[in-house]
């Protein structure tokens, strides 16, 4: 199977549209992802990639399962 991997900003927010969420909105200290009535708190763009524990726990609160996430 798959492993998740560090991924960069703009491959977080365009896999996390994919997977039927809108956004990024910006506003506050963070910017927000919506699907439905459901809302995600993002990191803020950086150069740095979102690692792989972030990634598990950005994902777990998003609903988002890890084989979702994969299968491309």
């Amino acid at each position: 199977m798959e492993k998740l991997r560090p991924v960069t900003w703009q491959e977080f927010v365009s896999r996390m549209k994919e997977l039927g969420f809108e956004g990024p909105f910006f506003g506050g200290k963070h910017p927000k992802m919506r699907k439905g009535t459901q809302t995600v708190i993002i990191p803020n763009k950086h150069e740095s990639e979102i690692g792989v524990g972030f990634l598990t726990r950005l994902l777990r609160q998003s609903g988002i399962s890890k084989d979702a996430w994969l299968n491309k």
